[in-house]
C-alpha cells in the first residue's frame, strides 16, 4: 500500500525512527547501570521502619539477574514488607508483579509464603496487585497450582469475588480458572465456589464475565464436576452466554455446553427450555463471523445431535444453511466439524429430502476436488453420499454434481489411508449400482483413474480395498474406450483374478464376474485361453459341480435357521 510521502520524505523518516530507537537502547543501559550501581549501596537493601514504599527504589525492577531475584536476601525482604504498613506491601506486591512478567523458572517454594500475606491484605490495591502477580506465574506455569491450594490461597481469592471491584474480581476469576485446569483442584473450587462463579459470569463487566466464563469452563473438564455445576443451575447461566456481545464469552459458554452435552444424562436439562431456545442459540452462533465461535456451535450441536429431538429441531431450524457456509471456509477443522453433523443427520431416511434439495451433494462434489480434503473429510463426504444416493432422486443429485468424479479423484491421492480409500471404493462400489452412475463413469474414467484400481486391486495387505477397487471395475461397461484403458492391464488384472478365484466364495464370484464383462474383448479371451486363469477357473466350476451333487444328495434339505 502506498504510504502518500515522497521518497526524500520516507527516508527522513525512516532515519528519525532509527536515530530515537538508538538513543532509547543507549538511556535504557545507561539506566540499567546506574541502577546496578546504587543497588550495591547498604541504603536501599533493607528499608528503615516507616519507610513509604514510594522511598525505596525498586532496583530489582531494572535488575536482568534471576538469581538477584530470588535471593535469601531479596525473601527475607519480601517477607518484611508483606508484614508491614500497606505502601510496603504495594511495593512488594510490585516486586511480585516484576517477576511474574520476567521469570523463566519455577518460583522456589519459600516465595510463596509472602504471596500468601499479601493476599491477605487489607488494601484492596495490594490485592489486586498480588492476584494479577500470581495469574501471570500460573499462566506460565512458574507456580504450582496444587501448593497454591495446599497453602490456603484459595479463600482470599475467592473473597475477592466480593469485593465490588471489578478488576479484582477480574483478577481473582483469572486465578480460579488457571487452579481449575487441574483436575486435583476442582474438589476444592467446587465448595464455595460455584455460586460466586456464576454470579460473576452474569457481570456486567465484559472482563469480569469473561474470566468466571473461563473458570467456569475449565470445570465442566470432569464429570463430577460438571454433575455439580449443573445441579448449581450453571446451564441457563451458560445459555444466556451464547448471546453475550464479547466473542470469548461466546466460545468459552459455548465450549462448556459441549462438555455437558457429551454426557447424555445432562440433556434433559439442556433441552428443558421451550421454542427450542438451545438449538436457535448455537444455530444463530455457528453464523457467527468468529469462525471459530462458528465452529464450537457446530461442534456442539454434534454432539447433542445424539438426540433424536435434537436433530428434528436442527432439520425445521433451517441447519443445512449455516452448516453449507462453514464447508466453504478454509479451515479444515470447522470443515470436518460440519461434515461429522451433516453425516449424522443424512444417516436418517427422512432428512434425504431436505439435504438433497438444499444443494448439499454439490458442496461435498466441490469439497472432494479442494486440495485441503484431508481422509476426515473425504470418509464423512462418502458417508453422505452413501446416505443420500439410497433414492433414484439422490442417484441423479449424484450424478449431476462433482461427487462421482471427486470420489475417483480421490483414489489418486497419496495423501489418503487404506481405510480411507477403503471408504470411497466402497462408496463408488455403492454407485455403480444405478445404471446412469455406471454409465457416466464408464464414459469419463481416464487412464490414470484406471492405472490406479488396478492398483488397488493388486495389493494383498487390505483384502477389502482390493475386492472393492475390482468390484468397481468389473461394473465398468466395456465400451470401445474402456476396453482401450484396460488391454494394458489385462496380464496384472488376470493375476489378481487367479487369486480371487483361490480364495473364499465371495472373491471367487467377484473373479468369475469380471472375467465374464472382459471376455466382451475378443484380446482377452485369447489371454484367457490354456492360461492359469484358465485352469484354475475350471478348478472352481468342478468345486462348485460336486458341491452342487453333495448337496443335492441331502434328501430333503434342512431349513434354514435364518429363515426359520
Amino acid at each position: 500500500m502506498a504510504s502518500g510521502f515522497c521518497d526524500n520524505c520516507s527516508k527522513l523518516l525512516r532515519e528519525f525512527a532509527d536515530n530515537l530507537l538508538r538513543v532509547w537502547r543507549e538511556l535504557e543501559l545507561k539506566i540499567k547501570e546506574v541502577f546496578r550501581e546504587v543497588g550495591q549501596c547498604n541504603c536501599f537493601r533493607i528499608p528503615p521502619e516507616g519507610k513509604t514504599a514510594f522511598d525505596l527504589p525498586s532496583l530489582h525492577f531494572i535488575c536482568d539477574n534471576e538469581t538477584q531475584l530470588l535471593s535469601q536476601e531479596s525473601l527475607q525482604t519480601l517477607n518484611k514488607l508483606a508484614s508491614e504498613n500497606t505502601d510496603l506491601q504495594m511495593t512488594a506486591a510490585m516486586y511480585y508483579l516484576h517477576l511474574s512478567h520476567h521469570l523463566k523458572f519455577p518460583l522456589p517454594d519459600d516465595f510463596m509464603e509472602p504471596i500468601m500475606a499479601l493476599l491477605l491484605s487489607s488494601d484492596l490495591d495490594v490485592q489486586k496487585t498480588i492476584s494479577l502477580s500470581l495469574v501471570n506465574l500460573l499462566l506460565k506455569n512458574n507456580v504450582c497450582k496444587e501448593l497454591v491450594i495446599e497453602m490456603g490461597m484459595l479463600v482470599p481469592i475467592l473473597e475477592l469475588f466480593q469485593s465490588g471491584d471489578p478488576t479484582a474480581q477480574c483478577h481473582s476469576c483469572a486465578c480460579v480458572a488457571m487452579l481449575a485446569s487441574s483436575e486435583s483442584n476442582r474438589e476444592a473450587l467446587m465448595v464455595d465456589g460455584i455460586i460466586p462463579l456464576l454470579a460473576l459470569a452474569k457481570s456486567f463487566d465484559p472482563k469480569v464475565q469473561r474470566n468466571a466464563t473461563w473458570a467456569i469452563l475449565h470445570l465442566t473438564r470432569s464429570d463430577w464436576s460438571t454433575r455439580m455445576l449443573c445441579q448449581a443451575g450453571a446451564i441457563p447461566v451458560l445459555l444466556l452466554l451464547l448471546q453475550s456481545s464479547d466473542s470469548e464469552v461466546q466460545f468459552y459458554s459455548c465450549t462448556a455446553l459441549c462438555n455437558i452435552a457429551a454426557m447424555q444424562e445432562h440433556h434433559p436439562r439442556l433441552l428443558r427450555i421451550e421454542g427450542h431456545y438451545l438449538s436457535r442459540c448455537l444455530l444463530t452462533l455457528m453464523s457467527s463471523p468468529v469462525k471459530k465461535n462458528s465452529a464450537q456451535a457446530c461442534r456442539c450441536l454434534q454432539t447433542l445431535s445424539k438426540n433424536v429431538l435434537i436433530q428434528d429441531q436442527l432439520m425445521e431450524l433451517d441447519c443445512v444453511l449455516p452448516l453449507k457456509a462453514l464447508l466453504k471456509t478454509s479451515t479444515s477443522l470447522w470443515i470436518e466439524s460440519a461434515l461429522t453433523l451433516l453425516s449424522t443427520l443424512s444417516a436418517h431416511p427422512s432428512n434425504t429430502e431436505i439435504l438433497i434439495s438444499e444443494g448439499l451433494l454439490e458442496e461435498i462434489g466441490q469439497l472432494l476436488h479442494h486440495p485441503r480434503s484431508n481422509s476426515v473429510i473425504v470418509t464423512h463426504s462418502c458417508k453422505i453420499i452413501t446416505d443420500l444416493c439410497s433414492s433414484h432422486v439422490g442417484a441423479q443429485a449424484v450424478m449431476e454434481s462433482l461427487c462421482l468424479s471427486g470420489l475417483v479423484c480421490a483414489l489418486l491421492s497419496h495423501a489418503l489411508s487404506d481405510e480411507t480409500l477403503l471408504h470411497v471404493t466402497s462408496c463408488l462400489h455403492r454407485l455403480m449400482a444405478w445404471d446412469l452412475l455406471r454409465a457416466k463413469l464408464s464414459a469419463t474414467v481416464t487412464s490414470g483413474e484406471v492405472s490406479g484400481l488396478v492398483k488397488l486391486s493388486e495389493q494383498i495387505t487390505n483384502s477389502q480395498l482390493s475386492y472393492n477397487s475390482a468390484a468397481i471395475i468389473s461394473k465398468l461397461e466395456m465400451t470401445e474406450e474402456v476396453i482401450r484403458l484396460l488391454k494394458p492391464h489385462y496380464t496384472a488384472m488376470s493375476n489378481y483374478l487367479l487369486r480371487f478365484l483361490k480364495q473364499d466364495v465371495k472373491f471367487q464370484q467377484l473373479g468369475i464376474a469380471t472375467i465374464l464383462n472382459l471376455q466382451k474383448d475378443g484380446d482377452f479371451s485369447s489371454l484367457l485361453a490354456n492360461s492359469e486363469l484358465d485352469v484354475q477357473l475350471w478348478k472352481v466350476h468342478e468345486q462348485t459341480e460336486e458341491t452342487r451333487q453333495l448337496l443335492q444328495m441331502i434328501q430333503p434339505l434342512s431349513p434354514s435357521p435364518v429363515n426359520s
